[in-house]
């Protein structure tokens, strides 16, 4: 019998110490909170675009003949002018020799002709067939100095050369019909900027131009651009909006927009991807907190704060555009609430919280 109370003992106090152990108290999540701050911040509206040159041809060569030089490095620069091959040449020359020498014939026999009008030993017809002999040997001359001409192929424009499609001692030109391409060249400075925005898009940018007292096709030339590459951080280059399209691509609910940037640092590169923002509307003032804080559900956006008993509320907000790494909030926050900043993966909704300390 007293063994059997003994045991009774003990597994009461084992109860109660697990009792105890389970009824121990949750310590209070600590955080760290701060205050909305006013900036002012722009409406954008981000899309995607590609990188072209406002120039790009490909030159052909115009002429038959072995290819007999290449004066250019792959890549190079160029400018306008510059002599980039050299196609055969002999066979030209000898040509405007031969031109020259049957006009210097026809036109000197033509004079003879007139002295003799003047004596009346020719008639009036045959000294207007030398002069027609002269004029179509004066179109001959002209003609091979123009072949001449293209066996030098020059840069038409300040630009970008690519690779060389022919190498030396090749025969270039002997196809009217399909003409060798020898290089292509691009002119990159400036560039354009192409991409699309949705018809919602376009429908807010032309409201909020018309509110600055412009029309969207006003805004070509005035309104700035800024695009950004996948590795670096914001938007560094500025351009100018260059052509809005008229009408819109039913395919794909888009409308085609075109940006040019004077692109001296030759930083874009036809074919890149670039990030493009268009300002949508002038600065205004807003509340911004930390873009990292807000959150996101089923309902919508949110942002977590703390009340004067320092309990956590949620407060439904509508956001507003970025700035750096800050996000305007138009609704649902003023300045006087107490965001919380760190320590949100630690707190739920109603329960008390430490505010460990406060930060702007």
């Amino acid at each position: 019998m007293k063994n059997v109370i003994f045991l009774s003992f003990l597994l009461s106090l084992s109860l109660t110490g697990c009792i105890k152990k389970n009824t121990a108290t949750i310590p209070i999540p600590k955080v760290v909170v701060a205050t909305p701050v006013w900036e002012q911040v722009t409406k954008y509206d981000d899309n995607t675009g590609t990188v072209a040159a406002t120039q790009q041809i490909n030159l052909v060569a115009r002429v038959e003949g072995f290819l007999e030089s290449i004066n250019f490095n792959d890549g190079q620069r160029v400018k306008k002018g510059d002599l980039l091959f050299i196609i055969q040449q002999n066979t030209y020359i000898e040509k405007v020799k031969r031109a020259q020498a049957t006009l210097d014939y026809d036109n000197s026999e033509y004079q003879r002709q007139l002295g003799m009008l003047k004596e009346n030993a020719t008639s009036q017809s045959d000294v207007e067939k030398y002069l027609s002999k002269v004029q179509e040997d004066e179109a001959d001359l002209s003609l091979a100095k123009i072949n001449l001409g293209y066996t030098e192929v020059r840069a038409p424009f300040d630009g970008l050369l690519g690779a060389h499609q022919v190498d030396v001692g090749a025969v270039v030109g002997s196809s009217q019909m399909n003409p060798t391409v020898l290089v292509t060249l691009e002119d990159i400075t400036p560039v354009y900027v192409n991409f699309n925005i949705n018809m919602n898009d376009a429908l807010t940018l032309r409201k909020e131009l018309k509110k600055l007292g412009q029309g969207d096709k006003k805004a070509v030339g005035t309104l700035p651009v800024f695009v950004g590459l996948s590795n670096e951080e914001g938007f560094p280059h500025e351009g100018i909006l260059d052509f809005v399209n008229n009408s819109l691509d039913t395919s794909t609910g888009t409308v085609q927009v075109r940006a040019i940037f004077p692109n001296e640092d030759i930083a874009l590169i036809p074919g890149f991807f670039v990030t493009v923002r268009v300002p949508i509307g002038p600065p205004f003032w807003a509340l911004t907190v930390p873009n990292q804080i807000v959150q996101s559900d089923q309902a919508g956006e949110f942002v977590l704060t703390v009340d004067d008993k320092n309990n956590v509320e949620r407060h439904d907000v509508l956001l507003g555009p970025k700035k750096g790494g800050s996000r305007a909030i138009l609704k649902g926050l003023t300045d006087q609430d107490r965001v919380i900043t760190s320590g949100i993966n630690r707190v739920k909704v109603g329960l008390p919280v430490v505010v460990e300390q406060s930060a702007q």
